[in-house]
């Protein structure tokens, strides 16, 4: 068990990524807070967790909620601080600028940078403070690259890279670590949050179409621990992970 007496907050929990990690984290030893808007799906999967003979604490939050989200952190300090933050929420109602979407826009920027600040600042004065900690935020290829219609959606990805890096830098001085990790093509729920019915189809097609070989939650979730696992001497700043036929 690698992380064995550890406390891990994972945001974004109920599906996906943030399901596969909460379970992985718990195989190896973690206990657990784990936050989303779903507290029906969290609730089960805490139930799972707790055959594994770890504690889970549910937080039922939307990230995008700055003093709900200071509240979860609240709790956490409780508990004695929280050892791991992956800042896994995340949305993506992509549509050509042109359409002026602007609720979707802001929503993204809400969930996707904002709500990763918002946990951030809940838990990284304490680990600051205790001198150790990890912080991993899930970003996107999108971070690194722009299409059509997701304009909005890589700047917020394209942000959120940039905040992991400059905490990083910031946060050597606290012996706090930080990860950013970036996946290509995933099959999670991710897809279903595009509002615009044309771009939904087209990409469910292109990207996440049957017979085609994507990434897994289980994937990433492997990355994150790869990363978690390293000697503490050991900064893992950037994972780019794709699918072996995703070009971009």
């Amino acid at each position: 068990m690698k992380l064995l007496g550890k406390l891990a907050w994972i945001t974004g929990a109920s599906s996906g990524i943030g399901q596969a990690s909460a379970r992985l984290l718990a195989e190896e030893g973690a206990d657990l807070v784990i936050s989303a808007r779903r507290d029906d799906r969290l609730q089960q999967l805490a139930d799972e967790i707790r055959t594994l003979g770890r504690t889970v604490t549910v937080a039922t939050v939307d990230v995008s909620d700055r003093q709900r989200m200071q509240r979860v952190g609240e709790l956490i300090t409780s508990l004695g601080g929280v050892d791991i933050l992956i800042n896994n929420a995340g949305t993506m109602p992509i549509s050509p600028i042109i359409n002026g979407r602007v609720d979707e826009w802001e929503q993204m920027i809400d969930t996707n940078i904002k709500g990763v600040l918002y946990a951030i600042n809940a838990v990284y004065p304490g680990m600051a403070e205790r001198k150790q900690g990890h912080i991993v935020n899930i970003s996107s290829v999108a971070a690194r690259l722009t299409y059509p219609s997701a304009g909005v959606y890589a700047g917020t990805k394209h942000a959120v890279r940039a905040i992991s890096d400059t905490l990083r830098k910031e946060a050597i001085r606290y012996g706090v670590r930080v990860t950013d990790i970036q996946p290509g093509a995933v099959d999670t729920e991710l897809p279903d949050s595009i509002v615009h019915e044309k771009i939904r189809a087209a990409v469910k097609e292109n990207m996440y179409g049957e017979g085609m070989p994507n990434l897994q939650p289980e994937d990433i979730a492997n990355a994150i621990l790869y990363a978690l696992t390293q000697p503490d001497h050991v900064d893992v700043s950037e994972l780019l992970i794709r699918p072996l036929v995703q070009e971009n």
